[in-house]
């Protein structure tokens, strides 16, 4: 490993940050700030906050959907690059390893999205 593989990475993420950070000093320094009640106030989703967030609850249906949600994003974090590679893959020799790598994960995540689905944490009252 070569120092001088990684100074074109090196270069960016320095000029990124210095870009980042030059522009963060000179919005705060230069810009407009006229801050006032309404604009200091809480922004939910276009609705204004009601009540104390410490006091109010969620359902736990909400925090099974999150879960759901994140759980198959990672999903297709793995699966698009695994399809992307397939024919270098088989290619190797790979092949029949590779796709069944890729169906026991996705069968243990269908046997989750049903056991789920039998406990009724998809559907929203």
């Amino acid at each position: 490993m070569v120092i001088a593989d990684y100074l074109g990475l090196c270069i960016l993420l320095s000029m990124a940050t210095v870009t980042s950070i030059t522009m963060l000093v000179l919005a705060n320094k230069f810009g407009p700030s006229h801050p006032s009640k309404q604009k200091l106030m809480a922004y939910e989703s276009g609705s204004n906050p009601i009540g104390n967030p410490q006091e109010q609850r969620f359902s736990v249906k909400f925090y099974m959907i999150a879960i759901s949600f994140i759980l198959f994003d990672l999903e297709t974090v793995f699966v698009i690059p695994w399809a992307l590679t397939w024919n270098q893959n088989k290619a190797m020799g790979h092949g029949t390893y590779s796709f069944f790598v890729m169906f026991i994960f996705v069968a243990i995540l269908t046997i989750g999205l049903v056991y789920e689905w039998k406990q009724g944490g998809l559907e929203w009252e």
